[in-house]
């Protein structure tokens, strides 16, 4: 079989398969065009998904006749001068979205430059290219592509659904919109408008942060930390959510590299190591974050969706990433989440029920109740015409058997809260597990034992750190048997090993002896730990399985040396917790993500009553 050059139709087809996956992947890559341009409004347009119709029309700078003939060729761009590939500053660099687009569609691209009085059109097949003909459009660029994969049937039958790729390209918009929040979107499928941005204005960060509540949900914005660091040369900028404001998966984590989406386990791996002593291992934060480096520090030319990067010292920027956002996380002091009391106030309402203060008068059946034949008024419903709802509430807790409240004193001062104590003055105990204190505004309820849990686990953290993890030596040395790959990596971090407590040494090329083992985990199959840490080494590039088991020891320390439930705490006992929460970082939420008080304004609370 003799050798053959393949045609450029089918290396384009070939390309495509690479740069061109889906509906998404064509969105995108036009998007990052048009914001290429210097378009400051960028209108998409998907119908039936992507695979009838993807529209992206701009204000950018244009293309004139020659330049849109040109545009269509392989491996043909305007970014990219002097072939310079390790300081690229534009989200295209290769030059192949327009013609692997053409190739596997019908693609109709029209254009008109600054300062002409002519626009331009040129209109691809299957691969077979036109002549550009006059055409009648604005200063800018409308790109039209039609029946996606017409010219590649195999890929239509891996295609999703309308609406699941419809969902795909609007998460690559919204993608690009954070980066990008000087530049004003909108997305539709022909029939509604999905996606609508205004151009943010003022500071770069509440620009940002406009943008992101606006894609992300106002509950973000008004539960977000800004972030804003740099070390030598690389600045890192974005806002974190409050450990209590979490999800059951990483689905809203975003980091940018100097203005591109990406996907990167350095991120995933970073973020882990910040929220460590603040989340469980199945709940992640949200966040976004902006990473501004030299472009001679990061390869972005890894892969054809340029969705990944290769950092020159991936080190230097996970260090910065988890010291950034920690320190955000301890600058927040005792602050928790507004969805906190949100939940609690949605307690007080009927589930599906209209909201207080006028609740619904029909019964409501219990699934156990409803088996005996019983039905019961729900706590907020009234059991008299035109009793306060609020009113209900009390009535309803005051018959609870269970309902004790320890109020303090007579003899206790009567302390006025202060602005000087964002936690209030303690005014009493429920059930010997929950301090009830009185802000300026409004009340405070803190759960006693998962307070001092965190007050107690930042103690140990501090002691730890100045005085070091003790360490209890070996009587007789373990070798641990590795691969030749995982063994020099256990070498390369054995003085980070060192600093947890675990004091490794290389034995041979295959193999590490274990000399010294952290005291804290007592007795422990050293073996196992260390090929644990191996892996972690290997994926993630640090030692989450030693860090994760001190952690966990230290919280379980931690619990089982607080204020427990069921305590009765006196007046002084109580306000010193309270001063206490207030001077410690990180005091919002227990170690494992789940908040140590409920804050409720008392506009709120005079809602509930019928006073607003």
């Amino acid at each position: 079989m003799s050798i053959r050059l393949l045609s450029p139709t089918t290396v384009n087809r070939i390309a495509a398969g690479e740069v061109v996956e889906r509906p998404a992947s064509a969105v995108k890559e036009l998007v990052e065009n048009a914001i290429d341009a210097g378009a400051k409004r960028i209108d998409i347009t998907i119908r039936d998904g992507g695979s009838t119709a993807i529209v992206v029309a701009d204000d950018g700078h244009g293309m004139n006749r020659d330049e849109l003939a040109l545009a269509v060729e392989r491996h043909a761009t305007s970014k990219l001068t002097d072939d310079d590939l390790e300081h690229i500053s534009t989200l295209g660099f290769r030059g192949e979205a327009l013609p692997s687009i053409g190739s596997v569609a019908r693609l109709t691209i029209t254009s008109r430059p600054k300062g002409a009085a002519d626009a331009w059109a040129i209109h691809i097949e299957g691969g077979a290219k036109q002549a550009p003909v006059p055409a009648a459009h604005p200063v800018g660029t409308t790109v039209e592509v039609s029946d996606l994969f017409f010219a590649t049937p195999a890929r239509l039958k891996f295609m999703k659904g309308a609406r699941t790729e419809l969902t795909h390209a609007t998460d690559a918009v919204k993608r690009l919109a954070m980066a990008h929040p000087e530049i004003a979107f909108t997305l539709g499928d022909g029939e509604r408008t999905i996606l609508k941005l205004s151009a943010a204005q003022g500071d770069l960060l509440d620009a940002r942060l406009n943008r992101l509540g606006a894609i992300m949900g106002s509950e973000f914005a008004a539960n977000a930390l800004p972030v804003d660091a740099e070390r030598e040369g690389v600045r890192l900028t974005g806002h974190i959510g409050l450990p209590t404001f979490n999800r059951g998966n990483a689905m809203q984590q975003f980091l940018f590299v100097n203005g591109r989406p990406v996907r990167d386990k350095l991120l995933i791996g970073a973020v882990r190591g910040a929220y460590r002593d603040f989340l469980a291992h199945d709940r992640h934060p949200l966040l976004a974050l902006f990473l501004d480096i030299p472009p001679e520090e990061v390869d972005v030319n890894v892969h054809p969706m340029k969705a990944e990067v290769r950092f020159r010292d991936a080190g230097l920027i996970r260090g910065l990433i988890v010291s950034a956002l920690k320190h955000a996380l301890d600058a927040a002091g005792h602050r928790a989440s507004t969805s906190v009391g949100t939940a609690a106030l949605g307690a007080f309402r009927p589930v599906g029920g209209p909201s207080l203060p006028f609740g619904s008068q029909r019964p409501f059946m219990s699934p156990r109740l409803a088996e005996e034949g019983r039905a019961f008024q729900a706590p907020f419903a009234s059991q008299h015409p035109g009793q306060n709802p609020g009113q209900a509430i009390l009535d309803n807790l005051a018959m609870m058997p269970s309902a004790r409240a320890e109020m303090l004193s007579g003899d206790a001062p009567q302390t006025v809260p202060s602005s000087q104590w964002p936690l209030g003055v303690a005014r009493g105990q429920l059930h010997e597990t929950y301090i009830v204190a009185q802000t300026e505004d409004g009340i405070v309820i803190v759960d006693q034992h998962a307070a001092h849990e965190r007050l107690v686990y930042e103690q140990m953290k501090d002691a730890l750190a100045q005085n070091g993890i003790t360490r209890q030596a070996l009587l007789i040395p373990e070798v641990v048997e590795l691969d030749e790959a995982d063994a020099r990596r256990i070498g390369e971090h054995a003085a980070e090993l060192a600093e947890f407590g675990l004091v490794v040494e290389p034995f041979g090329g295959n193999a590490v002896v274990v000399r010294e083992t952290p005291a804290l985990l007592g007795e422990v199959d050293a073996g196992a730990l260390i090929r644990d840490l191996a892996d972690d080494l290997a994926e993630h590039g640090e030692a989450l399985v030693l860090k994760d088991r001190l952690a966990d020891i230290s919280s379980t320390m931690a619990c089982h040396g607080s204020v427990r439930a069921g305590r009765r705490l006196n007046g002084d006992e109580m306000n010193a917790l309270l001063r206490q929460m207030e001077a410690t970082p990180n005091s919002g939420q227990c170690n494992h993500g789940r908040p140590t008080y409920v804050e409720l304004k008392l506009a709120d609370i005079e809602r509930l009553f019928g006073r607003r």
